[in-house]
């Protein structure tokens, strides 16, 4: 056992290591402001900020934890839970993602101008910290449905899931989502970065505002799943935010444009504190900007179409006064059966047990956001990165050619789905980080996942929608 877990945890740094490269030292933070694209594109400061910030709501974060010293969340970071065993309460992040989707939601910068800002500068965020970096190996230990009853019961109106996995048929994480919608909140899930591939959960939930991902001129960031179940398109491409130690990065991926979506959220349920959750999305979706020719909406890649926040702060007294009710309760499942028949319960196979990858990418902090720097910093991660790479996957070799000299060749048996050790008889392979592959839906280890740093080469070139800023209906 011990050996299986050290070929999987060198797989998995070799593996992670490739697709992240070598990290740069945070940007300097008279930068950061200015490579926030998306507040420009929103006209926050001078369309959106003026009505609403966010003020009185709280945000849960279900993620890895959210740092609260980094200067940009000082205050905004309540008591949460962390489910990893570590006895704290979600504020401390050895992984990043958790911090980056708060700063997304909820940064308010720091000093004169520096640092970045989110969303909703003045809500709150409630840290709810699972473990997606070990190997678990249960999906007790992946228990998402004690995390969305913490953060249901503590206050919060919005809940950002910026990640997938779970067994979707455990009455106790679909029994969850169902009371999380019973008490009125609004929940945000990423829709996935695999193009191509089903919706997973816990997206794949009705009720559930599903967010996939557009780039700075409105266009399909190439790398989001699309499906049936796609509510509304988020900025994903280039998301500078908040990293660990008090630093920055830049990523792309649709962890970054559900955040953003659970910010406007968040606005909206500052400014109209009476609206019901229903009626809430029920405003981000009429008012969402629908780009020309793409055809009718709501549609698989943009859904109602790219969330809007000064749209959703608007007058719309139609809305206010319409229906309460959640809609999206009535919304087809995921399809799992290779377009052999629709789902509309949990799918038959449960999903992975193990934690991994999901929804969002993370690169290195750039000077700026153009593409010939985005290739130029590549091509300096590689080369620095280059012999260390070459060091872990040799030790990976050797390990693994030791292994099968003493008959192991096998994953382990483990929970299904999982990127253990390869060539796995019978199965799968054991449970494990699942970066060096891509698996279907409900084989995917449960994760957040932002590895990946620059779009990845191949993609067809991306029709930017006509008409007007994406941002702005």
């Amino acid at each position: 056992m011990t050996t299986s877990r050290s070929v999987r945890g060198l797989a998995a740094l070799a593996a992670g290591a490739l697709l992240w490269g070598v990290s740069a030292g945070p940007a300097a933070a008279d930068q950061d402001r200015q490579q926030q694209w998306v507040l420009n594109k929103y006209g926050l400061a001078k369309d959106v900020w003026p009505v609403s910030q966010g003020d009185q709501v709280i945000v849960a974060v279900i993620d890895s934890g959210v740092d609260a010293s980094h200067p940009d969340l000082a205050g905004q970071v309540l008591p949460g839970l962390d489910l990893t065993g570590g006895g704290g309460d979600g504020r401390v992040d050895t992984e990043g993602h958790g911090t980056a989707m708060a700063s997304d939601i909820a940064a308010h910068g720091h000093g004169d101008n520096a640092g970045v800002m989110g969303i909703a500068p003045k809500a709150k965020i409630l840290p709810v910290k699972f473990d997606f970096s070990e190997d678990l190996g249960s999906v007790d230990n992946v228990d998402f449905g004690k995390g969305i009853r913490f953060a249901v019961d503590h206050g919060a109106k919005v809940i950002n899931m910026s990640f997938y996995g779970g067994n979707p048929s455990d009455p106790g994480y679909r029994g969850a989502i169902e009371y999380a919608i019973q008490k009125d909140v609004v929940l945000v899930s990423a829709s996935g970065n695999h193009a191509g591939l089903p919706i997973d959960y816990p997206a794949g939930f009705p009720g559930v505002v599903v967010v996939s991902g557009v780039a700075q001129d409105g266009s399909m960031w190439p790398k989001s799943t699309t499906g049936p179940q796609v509510t509304l398109a988020g900025p994903a491409d280039g998301i500078h935010r908040a990293d660990l130690k008090q630093g920055y990065a830049t990523a792309s991926g649709t962890s970054e444009a559900a955040a953003i979506v659970s910010g406007i959220a968040a606005l909206v349920r500052s400014k109209y504190p009476n609206l019901s959750a229903g009626q809430v999305i029920n405003r981000i979706t009429k008012s969402a900007f629908k780009p020309e020719g793409q055809g009718s909406f709501p549609n698989d890649k943009y859904g109602y179409g790219i969330a809007s926040a000064s749209g959703a702060l608007a007058a719309n007294p139609a809305v206010d006064n319409g229906p309460k009710e959640n809609p999206l309760l009535n919304r087809t499942e995921p399809d799992y059966s290779g377009g052999k028949g629709s789902n509309s319960s949990a799918p038959s196979s449960p999903a992975s047990k193990a934690p991994s990858a999901g929804a969002g990418n993370s690169t290195a902090p750039q000077a700026s956001g153009d593409a010939d720097s985005k290739k130029s910093n590549s091509g300096m991660l590689i080369a620095v990165g280059g012999g260390v790479l070459a060091l872990i996957v040799i030790v990976v070799i050797v390990v693994l050619v030791r292994r099968s000299k003493n008959g192991n060749n096998g994953g382990g048996p483990g929970g299904p789905g999982g990127s253990g050790g390869p060539g796995a008889p019978g199965g799968p392979g054991g449970p494990g980080y699942g970066y060096q592959q891509q698996m279907p839906p409900q084989q995917q280890p449960a994760g957040y996942g932002y590895p990946q740093g620059q779009q990845a080469p191949g993609y067809p070139p991306q029709q930017p929608p006509a008409g007007g800023n994406p941002y702005q209906s």
